[in-house]
Parts: C-alpha cells; structure tokens; sequence
C-alpha cells in the first residue's frame, strides 16, 4: 500500500489567532478549525462550568486480594471496558488517604497519558472505584452544565481536537488539567438537555447490563449448588509447591496438576457436570491460523481486533487487507472468544473470555483467540459464557497453560475442561440475561453516538 501523506489549505488568520503556530498538528487534527467555529456561539471556559479538573497524582499503588480492603481500580484503559467485574483491587487505606482516586457517577474521564483523549462517562456501575493517575476527571457543576451533555461534547468531534491539542512530551504524550481548563464549552440550549437524557440512558443500559452479567454468573452456580470463588479466596488456598500427582503423558508441567486447579476440578465434578468439548460443536475448540498482517483502507479489510481491545465498548482494531487473511478470522454470533496468549500477571487478560454478539459479530479477530463455539443441543452460547466469565474458568484454564515467556492453554487440557451443567430451564433463564446484557451495551452505544451527533448538528448549524 503506498503512503498517503495529507494536506490542508487553511486562512491566514489561523495562524494569526494561534501565534503564528506552525507545526501542523492543531491544524490537521480539527483542534484549530473547531476553535475557530465554536468562536460563533456563545461558549463558556471548561473551567467555568465544573466543579473541578483533576488527577489522583503520581504515588505508588498498594494493591490487595481481599475485597473487604480494597476498592476495584480502573487503569486508563479499564474505562473502556463493558465488563468491570474484575478489576484489580486498590487499598482502602490508600484510596482514604488519597479521595482524588475515587470515581464517581456523571463525570467525564479523559485518558491524559500515552493515548490520549480517550473519554468514558461515569456510570452507576463505576461509582465509587478508584481510577489511575493516568485518567483525568471532569466534574461537571449541574447547577450550570448537565453531566451527559458535556460529556456528549467533551468526546464528540469538535472536542476531543481541542483537548489533545495540549498535549506535550515526545515519546509519552501527556495533558494536565489546566490545559483544558479554557476549553470553550457551546451553550447549545434545549439540545443540552436532549444529549444528557440520551448519554444518561446510554449509562443506565451499561449498568443493567453489567448487573445482568453477574446475576447470570451467580445463577449459573446456585443452579447447581455452587458459587464462584474470588480472587481471595484462590490465593488463601496456599503455594503450588511440594505435592505429589499422576502424571499425563501430555504433559509434564507441575502448573497443569497444581492443587489449586485439582480442588477446582473436584469441587465441579460433585454436581451434574460435562467436558467443555462435550457441551460444543465438534472441532470448535481451536485456535486462529497466522498470517501476516497488512493494513490496507477499510474498503479492502477487516476491522481486526486483538486481545486488548476485545473487551472495550467501542474497539478501535486495525484495518487488514482481506488478501492477506482467510474467513477464519470471522467468528459467528455466540462465539466465546478467550484471550490465548499473554503471561501470568494478576490483573492480565490473558485467559478471560468475551462473547461475540450484536455489531461485535461483524468484527475479524485476532488468531491469538482461543474460538469455542456451543453446541446449542447441549447448552445455550450465553449460558456457556456465565461460566467461562467466571473467576473458577479463569483460573482453570490459566491452570492449563503452557510456554515460556508467552503462555498459552494447552488444547487437549481445554477440551478437558469440566463445566458443570445446570438444567435446561436454567440454562434458557441464564441465557436470556447474558443475551439482554449484550443487548443492552449495543443499545447504550448507540444512544451515546446519537448524543453525540445531536451536539454536533447544533453546533454546525450555528447552535439553537
């Protein structure tokens, strides 16, 4: 594909406006033309209409395993994500020290380091976590701004240029609260209100929808007469070292017959129960092929996603060339994706699962995805992910892992796997609720992207 270099012709006054400025950035990025426009409608400074705009600052970060001491915490790309239920838990002593972690509903969160200008609104589900330094908050003043509409324009087209215009560094791009502190902010009448009754429904769907998520889980268990385990509860259980077992001829890896792992076995095997490979469609169980990667225009490729950005509402992905790829990429709707490769960090994603419903089914995935696909005679897709989500599935089959540095699951210990099986009735109720869940994060995008376009038509069309 050859380089595509951009050019832009624009006024004089430009320059004049910006003090005689010229790197180009501001200027190809919209950051500079938004400014210019916004200059026509009456504006308020960022500042003006907030309550505050800050970080919780740079200090070391005292993790726990124990709920009871600590408060889920957020990292700069944790925001993104639809699924919080397995965040990494932050002291309580340190977040009481330090009030500026703590997160609350109806802010605006701005990613301010590395990528920048990535933007969340703070929803039911994300009230009261902690959140990383690397995350800036906007606290809107509802006696003078609606939470959802400066939320709507801080992250539409016209907002985002101007916000990562301040950036500053050369290989760390970073953004501090006072360089947006005079963002210009439309005042944009009745249309405020319409985008903050949309983004604030958009907000509701993804907490009824994380709340469907774990109520299917926590069904999925009590229908056979068990519960999810936590984190907690997997490391008070003691080291892997110094036991004895039967070995597979498969393997020779004490990791694959640690105590841990063969408790978790255990504990399913007293209920009705099935092998993963049983519950899914013969030879579904697999990998993704390789092949090279080569970006091409969106008009020629597949919107690639990899194991990071899976879990994100909005996934941004690279554009590859169909020529250099086959149909496997493309997974149908139901398919359980889990993140195959990666290493053996706590709060890493390697080894948790996401299902492929609604728009996410029209997306091509990285081979690093394990694919399992249900057999719909067996057990239903959204019942099988109650419990791949789970915290006792993650930890299984990390349990199966192989490799040195990278680690990936062994296929003929996942195929292995022991799911316990609750009955039909159950399975269609658990279902339901994971279908809903997904449902309802589609719907929630799209009201927000509706917000969206709403802030931008009244600001082209000169405001109300």
């Amino acid at each position: 594909m050859s380089r595509k270099f951009q050019t832009k012709v624009i006024p004089s006054t430009w320059l004049t406006h910006n003090g005689r400025r010229l790197d180009c950035g501001p200027y190809m990025s919209g950051a500079i033309e938004a400014i210019e426009l916004l200059k026509k409608l009456r504006t308020e400074t960022l500042e003006t209409i907030t309550d505050g705009i800050f970080h919780a600052g740079r200090e070391g970060r005292q993790y726990v395993v124990d709920a009871e001491y600590g408060v889920p915490f957020m990292g700069s790309t944790d925001i993104l994500a639809f699924d919080l239920s397995s965040q990494p838990l932050l002291s309580k002593r340190q977040v009481e020290k330090n009030p500026n972690f703590t997160i609350r509903k109806g802010w605006t969160l701005i990613t301010r380091s590395g990528t920048t200008g990535r933007m969340a609104y703070g929803r039911k589900a994300m009230d009261g976590m902690a959140c990383s330094e690397h995350v800036m908050r906007v606290v809107p003043n509802t006696n003078k701004v609606q939470p959802g509409y400066l939320y709507a324009f801080l992250s539409s087209r016209f907002g985002i240029p101007i916000v990562v215009s301040g950036t500053y560094g050369s290989i760390i791009q970073s953004i501090e609260p006072h360089q947006v502190a005079n963002l210009p902010v439309p005042r944009l009448g009745l249309v405020e209100g319409h985008a903050h009754q949309l983004v604030e429904e958009s907000a509701q769907l993804l907490s009824l929808g994380q709340n469907q998520l774990n109520e299917a889980t926590n069904l999925f268990f009590s229908s056979v007469g068990l519960s999810d385990i936590t984190q907690a509860d997997w490391h008070s259980w003691g080291s892997d070292l110094g036991f004895s077992s039967n070995v597979d001829i498969r393997s020779l890896r004490a990791l694959n017959y640690n105590q841990r792992f063969c408790r978790l076995v255990d504990m399913i095997k007293s209920t009705d129960w099935k092998s993963l490979e049983q519950i899914c469609l013969p030879g579904s169980i697999k990998r993704g092929g390789r092949y090279n990667r080569i970006d091409a225009d969106p008009e020629h490729s597949y919107h690639m996603i990899g194991q990071k950005e899976i879990f994100w509402l909005r996934p941004e992905g690279r554009w590859i060339a169909k020529s250099c790829v086959d149909k496997e990429v493309l997974v149908e709707p139901g398919t359980i994706l889990i993140a195959g490769a990666g290493t053996f960090g706590e709060f890493e994603l390697y080894c948790r699962s996401e299902l492929i419903w609604g728009k996410a089914a029209e997306r091509a995935y990285s081979e690093l995805f394990y694919r399992v696909i249900a057999d719909e005679g067996e057990m239903l897709p959204g019942c099988l992910f109650a419990f791949m989500r789970s915290e006792i599935a993650f930890r299984m089959i990390r349990s199966i892992s192989f490799g040195s540095k990278l680690q990936y699951p062994l296929i003929s210990l996942l195929h292995e796997l022991p799911v316990p099986y609750p009955s039909r009735q159950v399975q269609d109720e658990i279902n339901q609720l994971v279908i809903n869940a997904y449902e309802s994060r589609d719907r929630a995008i799209e009201l927000e992207d509706q917000a969206r376009t709403l802030v931008e038509q009244a600001i082209e069309k000169g405001g109300w």
